[in-house]
């Protein structure tokens, strides 16, 4: 399904060849009628945001929303397990059902990572927004976060749930992010680097901090390819145990 990856480049870090190729992105938007009309116009207008920003300062900001604290981490597991001993082992069946489907990921790539999951469910056929409904609980929880922090990713977010025709009540989920505290201001990162500095000095083999699951500079700069097919059944979809 060719919208899934169209939303998956969106939500990459950005990179110069995306940046130099929003208006093809823009194309392919207004001619995928898969897409519903409030959905195009959101990405349309995405993606005119992103063509007047300079592209350092579009990694800045994209560094500054997924890379400060944990709240609207693009992994999907993070929400879902947290740091929970079942989220080594969800990773491990996750990547089982990629495999299975013919994704061989690099050594670098994290099977959770929102991105590559649309890329994956991209290839399922009638089957692909089956899998995106399976996460849509973490999805509505991402959207109502980045309302709250006024980020365009909304645009992008909500043009998903569209896309895989999610019915959003976000009325709840707004008064439950309204109550949160940030976990990106300087005082909370601060508090995070000071536990893992204590994780580290006392290491527990069976624990699973949530870096160990984010991309690595080399791979959101896309250091290394991202994804590699071959040829193999369509999978079912997996169904996430709801936190």
């Amino acid at each position: 399904m060719k919208a899934l990856r169209l939303i998956a480049t969106l939500l990459d870090y950005p990179t110069q060849e995306v940046h130099g190729n929003l208006d093809l992105i823009e194309n392919l938007v207004r001619e995928d009628s898969s897409i519903p009309l409030l959905a195009r116009e959101s990405l349309t207008l995405f993606i005119h945001q992103a063509r007047e920003k300079d592209l350092l300062d579009w990694q800045s900001e994209y560094d500054g929303l997924f890379e400060r604290g944990r709240s609207v981490s693009l992994h999907l597991f993070e929400h879902v397990h947290g740091e929970s001993r079942d989220r080594g082992q969800a990773m491990v069946e996750l990547l089982r059902q990629y495999r299975d489907a013919g994704l061989e990921l690099s050594v670098r790539e994290l099977p959770d990572y929102l991105p590559v999951y649309l890329e994956f469910a991209a290839t399922q056929g009638n089957q692909a927004l089956g899998w995106v409904m399976d996460v849509a609980h973490v999805l509505t929880l991402l959207q109502a976060r980045l309302e709250e922090r006024e980020s365009d990713y909304t645009l992008v977010m909500g043009a998903l749930l569209r896309i895989a025709d999610v019915e959003v009540d976000l009325a709840e989920l707004r008064k439950q992010v309204a109550g949160e505290e940030r976990d990106d201001t300087p005082e909370a990162l601060d508090k995070i680097w000071e536990e893992e500095a204590v994780s580290f000095t006392a290491p527990d083999n069976n624990s699973c901090p949530s870096s160990r699951y984010r991309p690595s500079p080399a791979q959101r700069c896309d250091d290394v390819s991202t994804v590699q097919w071959v040829e193999a059944p369509i999978s079912q979809p997996l169904n996430m145990t709801r936190s």
